[in-house]
């Protein structure tokens, strides 16, 4: 499975950096094409998170439109934006592509793959709810990164994984996830 990992500038690059290591201990995920746009490296930078090094991971500059994960041909089978800025999703929403992340989005829509959009905003805008919807009509799924407590989390990185394992599972890689059982 190929798979585009894009991270744009809003906060939740822990939410990046796990979706990549554990993409890397799925054995399904052969490659990953790594976007970040200039502010998700500042972001990373500031909130001390990076992308760990890998051959699996092929990186491309933010305005390589030139690059395989520009066209469809290159067949992608997923692509998760994560963090997801609101700019972003308006862009991408918009069908305006000014970087390869909205265009690698754009060609995941048009060719009825999986979209998914990790959004990291509170609270909503009437504009936000309506891009996100839009991307949903389009065939795009939006995860907010809400995190979840069923797992009783003890740590912030268990926290972000109940996110992080969502968006893997919407993306349709296997990965191992906490189940919730009830009582």
């Amino acid at each position: 499975m190929k798979v585009i990992l894009a991270v744009t500038g809003a906060s939740g690059a822990i939410y990046a950096r796990q979706c990549a290591e554990r993409m890397l201990r799925a054995p399904q995920v052969e490659q990953i094409a790594l976007i970040v746009s200039d502010n998700g490296r500042r972001v990373m930078e500031y909130e001390g998170e990076s992308i760990p090094e890998s051959d699996r991971i092929v990186r491309y500059r933010n305005d390589d439109m030139f690059c395989p994960a520009a066209s469809g041909s290159a067949r992608y089978e997923a692509m998760i934006v994560v963090p997801a800025s609101m700019g972003s999703i308006g862009r991408i929403a918009a069908g305006v592509s000014l970087s390869l992340i909205e265009r690698a989005a754009d060609v995941m829509l048009k060719e009825r793959r999986r979209l998914v959009c990790v959004v990291r905003e509170t609270p909503y805008s009437s504009l936000h709810l309506r891009n996100m919807a839009a991307l949903t009509d389009a065939g795009a799924i939006i995860v907010p990164a809400s995190p979840s407590f069923y797992s009783h989390p003890a740590t912030i990185d268990d926290l972000a994984a109940t996110v992080t394992e969502r968006a893997l599972a919407q993306a349709g890689i296997d990965t191992p996830h906490y189940e919730f059982e009830g009582k």
